[in-house]
């Protein structure tokens, strides 16, 4: 009788939960002369995923700007994700408390109207 492999399940490793979150965000890498800009596909309280063709190595610094219900939170994050031609995960470095709150608000509203209506995606 030979053993079955048992499913080791992953352990959760972020933070905090993600949130399905279309927002709009500017990146630009260190060095670089122009910011690119995208949308996440997924956001957190430390971190992000966006979904984009032309992806960035893990470890690239970055300057980042998320839009979040018409606020402009500017930061410093860096890529921890390579998911090659389809995206990138980017982990936030240094939010001020300020933009946290904001950003807090702004995900919990999301959480909120995902209750409500479970279909339903959150865009800012």
């Amino acid at each position: 009788m030979t053993e079955q492999p048992h499913e080791v399940p992953q352990q959760e490793r972020r933070k905090y939960p993600r949130t399905k979150a279309t927002i709009a965000i500017e990146f630009k890498p260190e060095g670089a002369a122009v910011a690119s800009h995208a949308e996440t596909a997924d956001l957190s309280l430390s971190g992000c995923y966006v979904e984009m063709s032309f992806t960035l190595p893990v470890g690239s610094n970055l300057d980042i700007v998320l839009w979040v219900e018409e606020a402009r939170l500017a930061m410093k994050a860096v890529v921890v994700t390579h998911h090659p031609q389809f995206g990138n995960g980017i982990k936030f470095l240094n939010m001020s408390q300020e933009d946290q709150g904001r950003l807090a608000h702004f995900l919990k509203s999301c959480e909120d109207v995902s209750k409500e209506k479970p279909e339903a995606t959150a865009s800012g």
